[in-house]
């Protein structure tokens, strides 16, 4: 649990990914730390096909924060119920008291042997008032082990979280576990004080500030930094951390930044991915959100990644640019209900609990012909999100205009500076970014 993960928000994109991997490559690089990238959920096509094309593997999937039982779990040596009791005895001088006896033939446990139940066995064979020469301990020790099992302890499934159990944990009467897999073989043995006292997760956020899109359960890890490049929504802490919010496209600028002062270069398939995440976020540096520093990102990146045998040898910034958006435009190849629930953020004003998607086409006329699917899917997510209202932002990257789908708007968006079409969308031209555009209209309407 000394392992510190860099992760970006629910729903990740590229950039979302890209900074993970690019911050814990630097973290490792930099400070010679245990840090690995982490992701809150499945890639998207975009970031599945940047990933393939540079050679790399998605990170760690970690949907949530709470320490499960196999974070307090120790593999202790085992025996079987027919070795003989001197053999667990052996084993019991060495962990303190507790010896698993686990079944050769399945590997699953059978029970342990502990002190009590140690004490149960001599009160069998001695009696209560033992006289040494009625039972010798050699005697004792060559009876099989399964004579001095207690089956009854406890046993918990190693993927299971902890919280989910503490009532039935402080119930029990025993103070060791035994913890299993999903198919019942036995993984370890884990003690009620460490159950009641799991060491937290170490996180890193990227590319988001905001508990609403988290992984689950944040407020139960322990959270050492956040750098972002989006408006502060941030949780709260233990204790004071690292906290970097930047006006910048990206959060793959910032890091890139950070590698640079660092004296160091990114390798070629890490500098190609926050490339990536750069050109993604910026709309190959044409979004409102682009800044001077991410034109300078994008030329230092560009220096590491099209190197002489890299995977990106030969290619070019635009290139390479309209690749990556090309990979993550498009409606007819995906499913609707994925379309709306990829690339999404919920956000709360005013009263209103609501979320945002936003997917990417070359051609705005391709909605014309899932308008209808789009909108029942937006409606099965509001329903199952329990959300007051949802919008899809169907964004056009070649000609910068969104269109906007909304399901169940409530009378405050009627004043939406957008203008209404026949088929009840918005237009909304000059508008391609969620957090700089269209967020901010929104939420000044709500809070009025």
């Amino acid at each position: 649990m000394d392992r510190i993960y860099v992760v970006g928000h629910i729903n990740p994109d590229t950039d979302s990914i890209a900074s993970a991997v690019g911050y814990a490559w630097l973290l490792r690089e930099r400070d010679g730390e245990d840090v690995a990238a982490a992701r809150a959920g499945p890639t998207n096509p975009q970031t599945t096909w940047v990933l393939k094309r540079l050679g790399l593997e998605a990170p760690t999937l970690l949907t949530d924060a709470s320490p499960r039982f196999e974070s307090v779990t120790r593999r202790l040596d085992t025996v079987t119920p027919e070795d003989p009791l001197r053999e667990a005895w052996a084993i019991l001088n060495r962990t303190g008291g507790i010896a698993p006896l686990v079944n050769p033939d399945d590997g699953k446990p059978v029970g342990m042997i502990t002190g009590m139940s140690l004490f149960n066995l001599m009160a069998k064979y001695v009696g209560a008032h033992p006289r040494r020469q009625d039972v010798r301990i050699s005697e004792i020790l060559d009876l099989p082990c399964r004579e001095a099992c207690d089956g009854s302890v406890p046993r918990y499934r190693a993927n299971i979280h902890i919280r989910d159990m503490l009532g039935r944990i402080l119930r029990e009467e025993h103070n060791d576990f035994l913890v299993v897999d999903d198919q019942g073989l036995y993984t370890g043995v884990t003690r009620q004080r460490d159950v009641l006292n799991p060491p937290r997760l170490r996180l890193i956020l990227v590319d988001h500030n905001e508990p609403g899109q988290s992984l689950g359960a944040i407020e139960e890890a322990e959270l050492i930094e956040i750098l972002d490049h989006h408006r502060l929504g941030n949780p709260s802490t233990r204790a004071p951390i690292r906290f970097s919010v930047d006006v910048v496209g990206s959060t793959s600028t910032l890091v890139s930044e950070r590698i640079e002062e660092a004296g160091l270069s990114a390798p070629p398939d890490i500098a190609g991915l926050l490339l990536a995440g750069l050109l993604s976020d910026t709309l190959i540096l044409t979004s409102p959100t682009t800044t001077e520093r991410d034109h300078q990102a994008a030329a230092r990146l560009e220096r590491w990644a099209f190197v002489r045998n890299g995977p990106l040898a030969g290619e070019k910034l635009q290139s390479y640019g309209e690749q990556v958006i090309e990979a993550g435009a498009g409606l007819s190849t995906r499913d609707p209900f994925e379309i709306v629930s990829t690339d999404i953020k919920t956000y709360e004003t005013g009263g209103f609990h609501f979320a945002i998607s936003q997917a990417e086409v070359t051609d705005l006329r391709q909605m014309n012909d899932h308008l209808d699917e789009l909108t029942r899917a937006l409606d099965r997510l509001r329903q199952e999100r329990r959300l007051d209202f949802v919008m899809l932002m169907v964004t056009d990257v070649v000609d910068n205009v969104s269109s906007l789908i909304t399901v169940n708007a409530p009378p405050p968006l009627d004043d939406l500076p957008y203008p209404k079409q026949q088929d009840g969308t918005r237009l909304a031209i000059g508008v391609v970014s969620r957090k700089k555009q269209l967020l901010p209209v929104i939420l000044s309407i709500l809070e009025e």
